[in-house]
């Protein structure tokens, strides 16, 4: 399906930032680009709209979402008052199935390498969705899918962000971390697994807000650190 193709082929870019934040997303210049008709390419701008990837301007068409240090606070403060509700849920809720992918998540993110020097200081694809997963499989278990589509959607302005950033960030133990948040869950201990989900989150967004030099808006070209 055409609509699909170019979806995809738009949240890859934007993605991979070839797209720079505030960028506008002119309609007609993408379907000339892509070889298909207005009506497809805003069918994708219009789902962009809708996962956080792209924002509509009353009267000026689409826009990649301008990145500045309070964008990310708020989703930041976002996830934070959201996911430690819904894990300690998904832990007091979840089944044998949801312990045995839990486990498998963990077990892939930690045997997955978070760079590869072909993709340069960004953390790799193969990382990014693995850890994408393994958060959002600590959370299935809370069987609502309301909840489960709120954290798809934070997650993935956190991505957006994560991605326009080279994110080294010294002295934090990821892999500590998630092994915490998968100890816990499967211990069946809601509030250790809660109170270290907190406390990634908040590791996370202190990651941008303290880094040295650090300006209000991202400027195309400039990478900044960020944390996971």
């Amino acid at each position: 399906m055409l609509s699909e193709q170019v979806y995809a082929h738009l949240r890859s870019a934007i993605m991979h930032g070839a797209h720079a934040p505030g960028a506008a997303l002119k309609p007609q210049d993408l379907a000339k680009e892509q070889g298909v008709s207005l009506v497809v390419v805003r069918e994708a701008l219009v789902r962009l709209v809708g996962e956080g990837l792209a924002d509509r301007l009353p009267n000026r068409g689409f826009a990649v979402p301008a990145f500045s240090d309070r964008r990310w606070q708020e989703i930041a403060e976002a996830r934070r008052a959201v996911e430690p509700v819904v894990l300690r849920m998904s832990v007091e809720r979840g089944d044998v199935d949801w312990e045995a992918r839990v486990r498998a998540a963990h077990h892939r993110l930690a045997r997955t390498p978070p760079f590869l020097p072909a993709e340069g200081e960004h953390y790799s694809d193969a990382w990014a969705e693995a850890h994408r997963i393994f958060h959002r499989t600590l959370l299935e278990g809370c069987g609502n899918t309301m909840l489960l589509e709120t954290f798809d959607r934070m997650w993935t302005a956190s991505e957006l962000a994560r991605r326009w950033s080279a994110h080294r960030t010294p002295g934090r133990d990821h892999l500590a971390e998630h092994r915490r948040l998968e100890e816990a869950a499967l211990a069946r201990d809601a509030d250790a697994a809660a109170a270290a989900l907190a406390q990634h989150l908040t590791l996370t967004a202190a990651g941008l807000a303290e880094t040295p030099g650090a300006k209000p808006e991202h400027r195309p070209g400039r990478q900044r650190p960020a944390g996971v």
